[in-house]
């Protein structure tokens, strides 16, 4: 069979988030040949997929954006955490101002990248039957978008209706009246069991690891004409200080923990800075407390027993409560990402909702009507839920059939171990790039400014190869050795190494346990990428 036609391009992109959008502004100026290709019929990443029941950030609205001007002057949000609806128009403003869908080919899935050494380029294939001959190749594919379905026994037979959080039906799911089940209580299972518990006749809620959340503090803003006229000066006055000082900080947001330790106050003292804390809402126990939190066990057990005494107040059965909140949690606080919630330790108290601990009583199988535990229960239900998470950081990018150099797979390559340089590269991949991947702030970073950071210094990078004439950069497996030496070395100095989660992979059968976030702070990162560009791209080999 001969091959279809093919375009040719200077830089395919794939991904329509916030990474690819960012990274296709950046490259435009440079007169690049630039396409995106996105899987889904719209952009927004992310948050075109969630749009399960309750769908919502939890990262405060003025930092979850872009910080240009152009995009922030006239846009105003109208709650402090934007649900699904609101950042999928957030999107539609920003594709309005930057006018990029032009350059974007939605529903195209990319199904491989092979690299072609003789003519320097890769070679793309969508599912459709498309094939593009490119130069250089971006993934901006996310962070949590690889969705991970447990292979559970017998779930091919259950009657009932099933989805993943991150595949949810777009016309919606009617919850009212029926038995639902959610598995998972990370961010995406916290968020549906909420709005279960209000209509569902009966929640099962399947806990398989206790994981603290924090409450969000909902609220909406700018709610009449005098606020959003206010808003528009304070924005003048704030925001470019607030989004350069997002860069000075550890997570990329506009705020971040205090200089003292947590044992250099008095009990009085941290009792009630922590009250502050808990009362301002969102993730500031967690990110804004004291210096050695994450670094320090016994401060880290200050702030859970903090946090514990709240939570059990909130429900009233004890041994419930101390599912939710145990005396001796797995992991120490914040190590597993921290959720945000409105009323998810409340609707513990109703009749209707019933939580399984399946540390304690496991899922032996699915059957035609419900899930079997361990204890020979059969728990029936309408609806299941999988709040199950993702195959995080790197399993978007090792979803894709990628061969590099010598015909061995980017899975292949990272099957006993990520290797990155900047976690932006990997040798054996020559002019393959990757945004919010592994090695990286990813995850542990505000995506927006996660963009921004990657996608300037890419941008800067292809800036560089143009002026001096270069065809081809691939990373030294000597700078990426070294580059994950440095990532493991600032990873055992912090609480993150002892934890269990889709940071370090543990989530993931067979996947190594491993750091997969650069947790040493944007400053840091930038400032180690801004060292490589400032020695010529050192690290990089170059022709």
């Amino acid at each position: 069979m001969s091959e279809p036609p093919y375009t040719e391009l200077d830089v395919l992109i794939i991904g329509a988030g916030f990474s690819g959008l960012y990274q296709l502004h950046t490259l435009r100026p440079l007169g690049l040949r630039v396409k995106i290709f996105e899987a889904a019929p719209d952009i927004g990443g992310v948050w075109y997929w969630n749009c399960y029941p309750g769908a919502r950030v939890d990262t405060g609205s003025e930092c979850y954006q872009f910080s240009l001007s152009s995009l922030w002057k006239d846009w105003n949000w109208t709650e402090m955490f934007p649900g699904q609806n609101e950042m999928q128009q957030y999107f539609h403003h920003v594709d309005e101002k930057l006018d990029l869908k032009k350059d974007i080919c939605l529903n195209t899935r990319v199904r491989s990248a092979e690299w072609q050494e003789c003519e320097k380029k890769w070679i793309i294939r969508t599912e459709d039957g498309t094939v593009v001959r490119t130069r250089f190749f971006f993934i901006c594919a996310g962070v949590n978008t690889e969705p991970l379905i447990p292979k559970f026994e017998g779930l091919d037979t259950f009657k009932g209706v099933w989805h993943h959080t991150a595949r949810w039906p777009r016309n919606g799911l009617d919850l009212i009246g029926k038995r639902v089940a959610v598995i998972g209580t990370g961010a995406s299972g916290v968020q549906v069991s909420q709005e279960a518990a209000a209509c569902a006749s009966k929640l099962t809620i399947f806990q398989r690891t206790a994981n603290p959340c924090l409450p969000m503090r909902q609220r909406k803003i700018y709610t009449c004409t005098a606020e959003l006229e206010s808003n528009k000066k304070r924005k003048e006055d704030l925001y470019p200080a607030m989004f350069r000082r997002m860069l000075q900080t550890p997570g990329g947001l506009a705020y971040t923990s205090v200089p003292q330790t947590t044992f250099s106050v008095t009990p009085e003292e941290r009792h009630l800075f922590y009250e502050q804390l808990y009362a301002q809402g969102g993730v500031g126990l967690w990110l804004c407390g004291y210096s050695d939190a994450l670094t320090d066990r016994k401060a880290n057990d200050e702030v859970y027993a903090f946090w514990r005494r709240k939570t059990l107040r909130r429900i009233k059965d004890p041994k419930v409560a101390e599912k939710l909140a145990p005396e001796h949690p797995e992991n120490a606080f914040g190590v597993k990402r921290i959720s945000l919630e409105q009323n998810f330790y409340e609707i513990f108290n109703q009749d209707n909702v019933e939580l399984v601990d399946l540390s304690e009583n496991p899922i032996e199988r699915i059957s035609e009507d419900g899930i079997i535990t361990k204890d020979g229960t059969e728990h029936l239900i309408d609806v299941l839920v999988m709040a199950t998470g993702f195959d995080s950081i790197s399993g978007s990018i090792t979803a894709i059939d990628i061969k590099g150099k010598n015909g061995v797979t980017i899975q292949e390559k990272w099957s006993q171990g990520t290797h990155t340089y900047l976690g932006v590269a990997s040798s054996d991949f020559p002019n393959m790039f990757f945004t919010n991947g592994p090695q990286a702030p990813s995850g542990l970073c505000n995506g927006p400014t996660c963009a921004e950071v990657h996608g300037e210094w890419l941008a800067n990078l292809m800036k560089y190869a143009q002026t001096k004439h270069i065809e081809r950069i691939e990373t030294c497996p000597e700078a990426e050795e070294g580059w994950r030496q440095l990532v493991f070395g600032i990873n055992a100095m912090t609480l993150f190494a002892t934890g269990k989660s889709w940071y370090n992979g543990a989530n993931i059968e067979n996947k190594p346990f491993e750091p997969l976030s650069f947790v040493g702070g944007v400053p840091l990162y930038m400032q180690k990428c801004q060292e490589v560009a400032e020695h010529n791209y050192e690290g990089f080999v170059l022709s």
